[in-house]
């Protein structure tokens, strides 16, 4: 497709993260487990260029270690990184962004999502979440991530699709696999995988 695709990749502080997963890891290994994760994702944005939303100043360091740009947020939350990071990528010149969730630890691509033009929306396993979303920026599109975001963003998309912005559903079982809950561990494929993540042959511009 013509154009050009940026991948976004909100990430919460590590030491932050993964709090229902409190039964089953302890702080420190929740927090590896995160950065684990989130290394995964940004590996598997490649060739596509990266940028990380965040408020952390240690999650920023990472990010740029691992060749990703950033995008600085003023407060937490979820779709206010997804908001700030969309409108940045949107003014660097990007046609449409990939925003995928930082706990996906079967990731190995995201390009795929973005092969057609519009709106994609890739639901989780269970159908109640949205791990990975495509979006023009200039669309108008309005995040409602949470418990029951992909039918949320569902309906935002067929909104959109009434005044001629095309979508899709693409269902992918590894980008479909996040880990919220302790029994997602077990699915979640992390032996062997490259943990830190290969710097990437591109960057985001994007505004710190």
């Amino acid at each position: 497709m013509p154009g050009t695709v940026g991948v976004l990749v909100p990430v919460k502080a590590f030491d932050a993260a993964k709090g229902r997963l409190a039964e089953a890891l302890g702080p420190d290994a929740r927090a590896r487990l995160a950065r684990r994760m989130a290394a995964i994702v940004v590996a598997a944005a490649h060739p596509l260029p990266v940028a990380v939303a965040c408020d952390d100043d240690r999650v920023a360091e990472w990010a740029r270690s691992v060749g990703a740009e950033v995008v600085r947020v003023d407060g937490p939350g979820l779709n206010r990184a997804v908001e700030t990071g969309v409108a940045a990528l949107g003014g660097a010149g990007f046609d449409r962004v990939v925003v995928a969730h930082a706990d996906l630890p079967r990731a190995r691509r995201l390009d795929h999502c973005a092969a057609t033009g519009g709106i994609t929306l890739v639901p989780d396993r269970h159908l109640d979440g949205t791990p990975v979303l495509v979006v023009p920026p200039d669309a108008g599109f309005r995040f409602a991530y949470g418990p029951g975001s992909y039918a949320a963003h569902v309906a935002e998309a067929e909104r959109l699709g009434r005044t001629g912005v095309a979508w899709r559903s693409l269902h992918d079982p590894d980008l479909a696999w996040d880990v919220d809950d302790p029994a997602d561990l077990a699915g979640a494929d992390l032996e062997g995988a490259d943990l830190e993540g290969a710097r990437l042959a591109g960057t985001a511009q994007s505004a710190d």
